[in-house]
Formats: C-alpha cells, sequence, structure tokens
C-alpha cells in the first residue's frame, strides 16, 4: 500500500489559501510530497509560517476533533441555481474519473461509497456517493460542497480549476447504485 501524506501550511503564512483543517494537499507518494515543499519554500512561503506534513492517518484522527459532527451538509439555496456547463460531456465525465483516483478516492473509495483509506477515521464519514439521498442533490449543490468544503472535507476552490470541479461532478454522477 502506498503511503500518503497531508500537507498544510500553517500559522499566519499564506500559500494559496492553504490552512491546516481547513485545507490542504494530499499526496499519495513522497517524491510527491517533497516536491511540493520544494516548491513552496522556493516560491511561496513566508518567513512567519511553518509547513506541517503529517501521514494521513494521523490527520484523519487529528480532523475529527475540529469535524462539524451532526446534521446534514446542505447547500445554500442559491448553490441550487448553478447551472452545470459541461453537463452530458461524455470527455469530461474521463477527465474527471481521472482526477477522482487522484484527489477523492483516498478518503470516499475508489467507487465512492464513503469507504477510503484515509476517510475510516474520519467525523463525519465521507459522503457514499451511490446513495439516492446524495444523488437527488443538484449539480450545483454539489459543485458548491466541493468548491466550500466543511471540515473534515477540504475545499477545492483553490486546489481545482472550475472545469476540473464540474468534470468530478459529472463522474460523481456515474457513481449511481
Amino acid at each position: 500500500m502506498a503511503a500518503a501524506f497531508f500537507v498544510a501550511k500553517v500559522d499566519g503564512a499564506t500559500t494559496n489559501g492553504i490552512t491546516l483543517i481547513e485545507n490542504g494537499t494530499l499526496f499519495y507518494s513522497k517524491k510527491e510530497t517533497f516536491a511540493f515543499i520544494n516548491k513552496l519554500n522556493k516560491f511561496k512561503m513566508k518567513k512567519n509560517g511553518f509547513l506541517i506534513v503529517i501521514p494521513t492517518v494521523l490527520f484523519a484522527v487529528l480532523s475529527m476533533s475540529v469535524a462539524q459532527i451532526g446534521g446534514d451538509w446542505k447547500a445554500p439555496p442559491e448553490a441550487d441555481k448553478i447551472t452545470n456547463p459541461l453537463k452530458g460531456n461524455a470527455e469530461s465525465i474521463d477527465a474527471g474519473k481521472k482526477t477522482f483516483k487522484q484527489m477523492c478516492a483516498i478518503c470516499h473509495g475508489n467507487k465512492g461509497k464513503g469507504d477510503g483509506v484515509a476517510g475510516a477515521a474520519l467525523n463525519p464519514r465521507p459522503t457514499d456517493f451511490s446513495k439516492s439521498t446524495f444523488q437527488e442533490q443538484t449539480d450545483g449543490a454539489i459543485f458548491w460542497k466541493m468548491t466550500e468544503g466543511r471540515a473534515p472535507m477540504a475545499s477545492y476552490k483553490e486546489i481545482l480549476k472550475e472545469d476540473q470541479r464540474w468534470q468530478l461532478v459529472n463522474y460523481i454522477r456515474t457513481l449511481k447504485k
């Protein structure tokens, strides 16, 4: 099994808005992790901050203490009005699948059932995308949630481009039961 690491910049310094728990980057190999850290050290880090690198399982345990526990996560009503510009685009589904495997499967599992390795200790648990209660949401609501995030789910507003998030929405739609 490959190692996974969570990397975040903390203590007031800025790296594209990434802060511990609220946002972060998940890497699946030491090579990717260190390449990212080197890039931050060269271009983005300020003297008043530091990087934290934690193995994924430890991140999951830490995030449990700050997770928003209880209640369903509902997008605001205005999110339902956001229209999917890539709806019905077969190429976007393939692209979304690739992004899903890189960014989402670690928590949500390969089939999107919320059973990923890193998601095992999260509270609340990662969403099962195959459930009808999830699939009944509008594309706009799903897009809004992955854009904004909510602990322990990261915000992908700064991590993924808008079209990549729509591609993910289209792929996630294929995970129905």
